[in-house]
């Protein structure tokens, strides 16, 4: 026997970019945002604590546009050719996945 009742239901109704303050809704449907998210562990002095951030594309290619350049500047004199990472692959792990497929 199926006994149907009104239930209320919390879903998320927005996603705000934690730099901009921006929404990352996107008119198709949906949001687009990335989370950065560190959680450290024993022997660190932030032992025991979890970030996480909700960032708008913007803000997300500008962060890596600045780690990219900190990078850059503390490798500036280094001989060891293996910490040159070309720029345009600096943290990218995949390219054309989209949702649904395996990485």
């Amino acid at each position: 026997m199926k006994i149907i009742g009104k239930a209320e239901v919390d879903t998320v109704t927005d996603v705000v970019c934690d730099v901009c303050q921006c929404s990352t809704r996107v008119p198709v449907g949906g949001f687009e945002y990335a989370t950065l998210g560190a959680q450290w562990g024993f022997g660190s002095k932030h032992d025991g604590d979890k970030y996480e951030l909700q960032i708008c594309e913007r803000c997300f290619f500008e962060t890596v546009a600045y780690l990219k350049e900190q990078r850059r500047i503390h490798h500036m004199f280094d001989e060891d050719e293996a910490k040159h990472v070309p720029a345009d692959r600096f943290g990218l792990v995949a390219q054309d996945v989209y949702f649904g497929d395996e990485v």
